[in-house]
């Protein structure tokens, strides 16, 4: 062992935690669901979970699950080129694509290798990529893998700015417009009317990761291309199947067939990773029709994410406004929102903090995530804990 190598590391890790801004990973030992088992806390409610739908502890989708380990066995073993494709693989891409009212769709082990395989694949020489200045990380890498490519960001939801770049574009290369639908730490959404238009006054590709937005918005949760009314406008759309859908793993590519077709041959996570393990295809299957013939879900959680938000603003704090069922809620810096997410825990609620350089630095922040499946009486629990905590640390005092 090269003990320096080692010892720099762990200065490194010392650090972090005597700022206050080291993370701790919390163990549980029951199902994803409104409540659960932890190691550290005991029973405790969850409101940092991606679970919006409450799908992951679904009995449909588990059994679905369960039925595809048994057909398919533990995992693919190899590529999909060199092994051959499971026949749960192209029935689920075939569901996604038409769930999303696109051509054709591909899945991946996981949204981040659905976005690190598109952008190097189809942003060649004299290309140029425009992206949203707060789109997810997956994004950002994808678009740093496109080396060949001109890559400029704009400020955040900015048009004027977007305009400004795109009439700066090279037109004989493909122009790709970029943009989480869905803001993660936000919980805002993209503007996708005016970037449709610009897309189209420009002739530029638009690309939108609606993986926060799949299951949460819209009238049925097909996301926030629905939400919009822009069905049929968006060139790609990439997501998750590890949030709203089930939330075990596996992300996709939404497209026209040539797009799918070229992925196939070129992507190279797809060329050199393991394909999605049968078992995870076929919940995630169960997933989608599960939401398909259950869409009073979708209002639920839209009720509950009303009854939160106003239940935090009569505390006193200030949620950041948007549409999606994330409540991000600005602390300051991050020692403070990690210490308030630790005593909120010591209460039985288990939310996250987060600071820089997940978010910028000066906007850390708690994020409470919804889900369709928590009762009023498990909200009102999880807010009277935030009163609790909020007036014991003077946060309310800060927000108020």
């Amino acid at each position: 062992m090269n003990t320096r190598f080692s010892q720099r590391l762990q200065g490194e890790l010392d650090a972090l935690k005597a700022a206050g801004t080291y993370k701790y990973l919390r163990h549980l030992t029951s199902p994803m669901a409104p409540e659960v088992d932890m190691e550290e806390a005991g029973h405790v409610i969850v409101l940092s979970s991606n679970n919006y739908l409450g799908l992951s502890d679904q009995a449909d989708v588990i059994e679905a699950g369960v039925a595809g380990l048994q057909k398919y066995g533990a995992g693919t073993a190899s590529v999909r080129f060199i092994c051959g494709t499971f026949a749960i693989h192209r029935t689920l891409e075939d569901r996604i694509a038409e769930f999303l009212s696109m051509q054709s769709a591909l899945t991946y082990v996981s949204c981040w290798n659905a976005n690190t395989g598109l952008f190097p694949t189809i942003a060649e020489e004299g290309s140029t990529i425009i992206s949203d200045e707060l789109n997810h990380a997956s994004i950002i890498d994808g678009c740093r893998l496109a080396t060949k490519s001109k890559r400029e960001r704009y400020k955040h939801s900015d048009m004027s700015e977007l305009e400004g770049k795109l009439r700066a574009a090279d037109p004989r290369g493909p122009i790709l417009i970029v943009t989480d639908g869905v803001f993660s730490m936000e919980g805002s959404l993209a503007n996708l009317p005016a970037i449709v238009q610009l897309a189209k006054k420009y002739n530029a590709v638009t690309v939108v990761d609606d993986s926060h937005g799949t299951g949460v918005m819209g009238k049925s949760g097909r996301g926030t291309i629905e939400h919009f009314g822009l069905e049929g406008q968006i060139d790609i759309i990439t997501g998750t199947l590890g949030k709203a859908l089930g939330g075990a793993a596996g992300g996709f590519v939404a497209g026209s067939h040539a797009l799918i077709e070229t992925l196939i041959q070129r992507s190279r996570p797809q060329l050199f990773s393991n394909a999605l393990p049968p078992t995870v295809a076929a919940s995630s299957l169960a997933a989608i029709e599960y939401l398909e013939s259950h869409p009073e879900l979708v209002e639920k959680l839209r009720e509950n994410t009303t009854y939160f938000r106003q239940g935090l603003k009569k505390l006193g704090f200030n949620p950041l406004e948007g549409e999606s069922a994330i409540l991000p809620i600005i602390v300051g810096e991050p020692s403070f929102a990690i210490a308030m997410s630790e005593q909120l825990l010591k209460r039985g609620l288990f939310v996250t903090g987060f600071g820089f350089p997940v978010v910028p630095e000066g906007t850390a922040r708690i994020r409470v995530q919804i889900s369709a499946k928590l009762t009023k009486a498990e909200m009102d629990r999880a807010l009277a804990a935030f009163d609790e905590v909020g007036r014991e640390i003077g946060v309310l005092d800060r927000a108020s």
